[in-house]
């Protein structure tokens, strides 16, 4: 019987670094209704919590804010080029289906011949990619991984319904995953609610974003909050330990309910939508970076990773702060 060989596996992973990066051209809720969008600023606010987003400039694309992300993520978790040796892309705002913004992404990066490729998800996107990191490093098939969300909402925006455009920006988050001697990335707990798969979509005839917001505002806020606990419970921990939240950044409403479900009591939650916007993919490496950045959490403590949104699917997610 012939019998073959495996990779050498690794004992456990971590995040080992992150980075993000956010276009220069800061658009106010004032700059929406001055392009003629028929709302105000305490309707937004109130709303959904948005009181400023970034859009990307016009020769600006994915795989532009891709690199900046994923070049600070290396820069932060001390590696080169060289020691890359997968890229995975988190994206469902390419302006065409292939080709793939990872070869792309990890040829301007200089990395050499890594797997690469996209994974379409939506709002999980980024849970859902870092847990193939993860599982491709503990296989040992692959030493460190790149994994990037990158959205650029504003090239499918129809600024004629103000239930959508309002709160939509654009951007890009990254981390770097690599082995660890103990785990710092904790099970994956994900799925999906098929039956509504078409409640969030890129409408096929107008090309614009749109989505049924009364059902996603419904579904978000009485299905998500089980599948952090789930996530909490699976890695060991309870809510309370929790260091930080950072969920999909989808409306201020949403995270705040969500937060109290799970019982986060000591957790600092991300709210970055109020600065970023929601950035689909991209909201929650974006926010986790800059909770870094700001000194908001510190290395080893426990964050939870809670993605949800188009498909419809969800993913959580526990991690240990790099």
């Amino acid at each position: 019987m012939t019998r073959l060989l495996s990779a050498p596996v690794a004992p456990a992973t971590r995040i080992l670094g992150l980075g993000h990066y956010r276009p220069s051209n800061v658009i106010t809720n004032h700059d929406l209704v001055a392009r003629g969008v028929d709302t105000n600023d305490e309707w937004i606010r109130t709303r959904v919590g948005v009181v400023e987003r970034r859009y990307a400039n016009p020769d600006e694309t994915v795989v532009d804010m891709a690199e900046s992300a994923g070049s600070k993520a290396m820069a932060a978790a001390g590696l080169s080029a060289a020691d890359i040796d997968m890229v995975i892309v988190a994206t469902c705002t390419m302006t065409t289906p292939i080709p793939a913004a990872a070869p792309h992404v990890a040829s301007r990066l200089g990395i050499e011949a890594p797997g690469a490729y996209d994974i379409s998800s939506g709002c999980s996107g980024f849970v859902y990619s870092l847990n193939a990191a993860s599982s491709a490093v503990l296989t040992g098939q692959a030493r460190n991984v790149l994994v990037i969300a990158s959205e650029r909402f504003s090239g499918w925006l129809d600024f004629s319904d103000r239930s959508t455009c309002i709160i939509l920006g654009d951007g890009a988050g990254a981390a770097v995953v690599g082995a660890a001697p103990e785990t710092g990335i904790g099970p994956i707990v994900w799925g999906s609610d098929g039956a509504q798969f078409d409640a969030v979509a890129i409408d096929e005839e107008s090309r614009f974003f749109r989505q049924e917001g009364q059902a996603v505002y419904r579904w978000a806020t009485s299905e998500i909050a089980p599948v952090g606990i789930e996530a909490c419970h699976r890695a060991g921990i309870e809510p309370k330990d929790l260091a930080a939240f950072i969920p999909h950044q989808a409306n201020l409403r949403i995270i705040d309910q969500i937060a109290k479900k799970i019982g986060a009591d000591n957790a600092v939650v991300a709210r970055d939508i109020v600065t970023s916007g929601n950035t689909s993919a991209a909201t929650i490496p974006l926010a986790f970076s800059r909770m870094v950045e700001a000194g908001d959490i510190s290395s080893g403590d426990p964050v939870l990773l809670l993605g949800f949104g188009s498909g419809l699917s969800y993913a959580g997610q526990v991690v240990l702060c790099p």
